[in-house]
C-alpha cells in the first residue's frame, strides 16, 4: 500500500471521530517496549503498545487484548498512570496510560485487526532505552515522550496532559 493510501485508510478507520485508547508502559532493565507505526505520507510514529477500546470491555481488558495483538504478550496491567489528550485532526483521542506490572512471552510484531492484512501500519517493535528515545526525531515520537529525561520520569506523571496539540476552532 502506498503512503498516501495508508493515511487515507487511517483517516477512514480512525479519523473524524472521538476515540478512547489504552496504552501500556512496559519497562524492564532501563528499557521501554515501543512499537513503530507507519502513518502514511512517509510519517512514522513510535509509541507504546495500545489501541482503541471495545465496547463492553473495561480498560484493563482492552489493554491486555492490545498487547496480545500488537506484541504477542500476555500482560498483567498495573496502576493507572495518567491521561493524555491526542488532538491532531483528523485524529482525536483520550489516551489512558497504565503501567504493565509483568508479562509472559517474547515480544513479536503483531497486527492491527481493524486494518486489512495488506494495510498494516505496525512495522517494528523494540526495547528502547532513554538515549534511543531521545535520538528519534520529535515528529516520529508520541508527544508524551518529547521532553522525557529518564524512564523514571514516567512513574512520576499523574493527571491530564495535552502536549503540543492542535485545537479545532
Amino acid at each position: 500500500m502506498t503512503p498516501d493510501k495508508i493515511s487515507k485508510e487511517i483517516e477512514a478507520k480512525f479519523g473524524n471521530q472521538f476515540r478512547t485508547r489504552v496504552n501500556g508502559l512496559l519497562i524492564r532493565e532501563e528499557k521501554i517496549l515501543m512499537v513503530k507505526h507507519l502513518m502514511g505520507n512517509g510519517k512514522i510514529l513510535w509509541s507504546v503498545p495500545g489501541g482503541g477500546m471495545h465496547f463492553g470491555q473495561n480498560a484493563k481488558e482492552n489493554l491486555k487484548r492490545e498487547f496480545k495483538e500488537e506484541c504477542g504478550l500476555e500482560v498483567e496491567v498495573g496502576d493507572f498512570q495518567f491521561v493524555h489528550e491526542f488532538l491532531q485532526p483528523p485524529l482525536h483521542a483520550i489516551e489512558l496510560f497504565f503501567e504493565i506490572k509483568s508479562y509472559s512471552g517474547n515480544p513479536v510484531l503483531g497486527f492491527d485487526p481493524e486494518l486489512h492484512e495488506e494495510n498494516q501500519i505496525l512495522s517494528d517493535i523494540a526495547w528502547m532505552n532513554i538515549e534511543s528515545i531521545r535520538s528519534l526525531p520529535k515528529e516520529s515520537l508520541h508527544h508524551v515522550f518529547w521532553g522525557i529525561k529518564s524512564l523514571q520520569d514516567i512513574g512520576l506523571w499523574k493527571g491530564y496532559f495535552n502536549f503540543e496539540n492542535i485545537s479545532i476552532k
